[in-house]
């Protein structure tokens, strides 16, 4: 096996020291310690979690976070080992979905610097992530949540309502739950590019308010922030795009349960628990009077708004 900190030490010319970071359910991370007193982060990528389709593909992982440094969001890339980063380390506040809630200007303005960065090595699409998990489910015969497969008819009318009117694809991290947030100062900086891809904007905003639990309210704030616009058409697009986080997002945890059992224990995360809570909450969305309002705010009908302008 690979010896990544044996290869740092050489790489620094000096001993340095590990200390293992817990949060990520994916990939190894630790804070690293050098003898000088400087000090970096460590991270070290799984090849199981993409070849088990959780992430995107590792050499797309380490371009994509070298785009994100250079849009000036990421953490700056300092070494590159086979399969790990030695990463700056963020001497700042990791976030929890309550600070994400008190913060929709910043976070706003951290997305748009991101996406105003280099294009990243590859496209997403929530829509082609949610098949992929179905067929890994189908073929390993793996757990979905109790109805999910009745949710799916809902899912295509959303892809066909987004459809309608793109907007363009922007480089979008794509799995901004609170824990990918770091406050440094003034500014909000952002880690982890797993899941990241080329993306429609909305998505990137309606996974944040989905993993923050945002109420429509804040939601629309967060959106406005964005968009630098209160426009209805666009704050729908994103609480659609909310709606598909939790339904898609379900899946990715239990085929995390699934594919990875001996990772998975490792992890102490109830996988199971998590899969059916975002699925609950998607329902609880699916299943609100004002659902069939929001596919119509995105198609336009009836509403007369002009075509959303693009991102700044």
């Amino acid at each position: 096996m690979p010896d990544p900190l044996g290869d740092v030490r050489k790489w620094a010319g000096q001993p340095v020291t590990e200390t293992p970071i817990k949060g990520g359910l994916s990939h190894r991370i630790a804070r690293l310690d050098a003898a000088d007193g400087q000090r970096w982060l460590l991270r070290v990528l799984d090849p199981r979690v993409s070849a088990a389709g959780l992430g995107i593909p590792l050499d797309e992982e380490i371009a994509n976070t070298v785009h994100a440094a250079d849009a000036g969001v990421g953490p700056r890339v300092l070494h590159r080992l086979p399969g790990a980063l030695v990463l700056e380390y963020l001497d700042g506040v990791t976030l929890d979905a309550h600070t994400v809630r008190t913060l929709p200007g910043p976070i706003a303005a951290a997305c748009r610097r991101l996406h105003a960065g280099p294009r990243f090595v590859n496209d997403f699409s929530i829509f082609r992530k949610l098949d992929e998990f179905l067929t890994l489910c189908r073929t390993h015969e793996l757990d979905t949540p109790d109805g999910y497969q009745d949710r799916l008819a809902t899912a295509a009318e959303i892809e066909r309502a987004l459809a309608a009117d793109p907007l363009p694809k922007v480089p979008c991290h794509n799995d901004l739950l609170p824990g990918n947030f770091i406050r440094c100062g003034t500014e909000v900086r952002i880690v982890d590019y797993q899941l990241s891809g080329n993306n429609d904007p909305a998505f990137e905003l309606g996974d944040i308010a989905a993993e923050a639990d945002y109420d429509p309210d804040l939601t629309t704030r967060l959106a406005r922030a964005y968009f630098g616009t209160d426009d209805r058409r666009l704050t729908s697009r994103v609480r659609l795009n909310l709606i598909m986080s939790n339904l898609t997002w379900s899946l990715w945890f239990a085929v995390h349960h699934g594919l990875l059992k001996e990772q998975a224990a490792a992890a102490d995360f109830d996988y199971e628990a998590e899969a059916a809570d975002k699925f609950s909450q998607a329902v609880r969305d699916l299943d609100d009077p004002g659902f069939g309002r929001l596919v119509d705010d995105v198609r336009g009908a009836s509403t007369g708004f002009p075509p959303p302008a693009p991102p700044r």
